[in-house]
């Protein structure tokens, strides 16, 4: 089986059961030390509901990523522009961003819109996406390379979440990122995993060496990225909402004369 993103031999690192019934194969690249799953014939089964049950921390991660985001995207982009969160879920982060006062917008087509309704991306829309945020999905990529593909033709800068493995071969039983109960996530990357894919489209790659991190044709450092990371915990964002004015009121407002409209 070759590498899914430098399509060099892998090799098997360990078996285990996805969903508690199916014995799965993961393959290691010997190259860029991504690893990935036997092809993932399993994902409708595991996507009968897109969001999973056991996912508890998913309102605290959320807050969490707006708070980081709002940092990132205030300092080193053009915080006037239009934003958007891709594989948006049910739009919580969206409607935090613009709480914050971004011009976010929301695109999902397998989860739907609950908290960011009236702010839907239109594909057709001419116009530039400053930065683009793609939220824990990385490791759900059955195609990674084609993915990220798509995300830069909306964007040069990709912010994005996915927790890196920082051994040589995590172990089964000691990394709960592999997640085999759920089974959606299907690959899984390192550091070395990310600068292949930096170079490969000529971007820079910034991280905090965990699991947030920026994809982007501009130039800045891991300092500067790591420090705005730690801001973000002290307060910064709540003066960027001061700056920016949130668009709690205003999108109300906007929703309301939409509804006037329609009738």
């Amino acid at each position: 089986m070759n590498c899914k993103i430098c399509n060099n031999d892998t090799k098997v690192i360990f078996h285990r059961e996805v969903l508690h019934k199916y014995k799965i194969n993961y393959h290691q690249c010997t190259t860029c030390s991504f690893i990935q799953t036997d092809e993932p014939f399993w994902l409708d089964e595991a996507y009968k509901d897109p969001i999973n049950i056991d996912d508890t921390g998913l309102i605290s991660r959320n807050l969490m990523f707006a708070k980081r985001s709002s940092a990132v995207l205030f300092y080193l982009f053009n915080s006037k522009k239009k934003f958007l969160d891709f594989a948006g879920g049910y739009g919580l982060f969206t409607r935090l961003m613009r709480d914050y006062g971004f011009n976010f917008y929301w695109m999902d087509p397998y989860t739907q819109n609950l908290f960011a309704k009236g702010f839907e991306f239109n594909p057709s829309s001419k116009q530039k996406i400053e930065a683009v945020t793609a939220f824990e999905c990385f490791e759900h990529f059955v195609q990674p390379l084609n993915e990220i593909e798509n995300l830069i033709k909306l964007s040069d800068n990709i912010l994005f979440s996915t927790k890196l493995f920082t051994v040589n071969t995590p172990k089964p039983d000691e990394w709960d990122y592999y997640a085999f109960s759920h089974g959606q996530h299907i690959a899984f990357y390192s550091r070395k995993t990310l600068k292949f894919i930096a170079k490969k489209y000529g971007l820079n790659l910034y991280s905090n060496g965990k699991s947030f991190h920026l994809l982007t044709r501009r130039k800045t450092n891991n300092t500067l990225f790591n420090f705005l990371l730690k801001l973000s915990l002290l307060g910064f964002p709540e003066l960027i909402r001061f700056l920016m004015g949130t668009k709690i009121f205003s999108d109300s407002q906007l929703i309301i004369n939409k509804k006037k409209q329609q009738i």
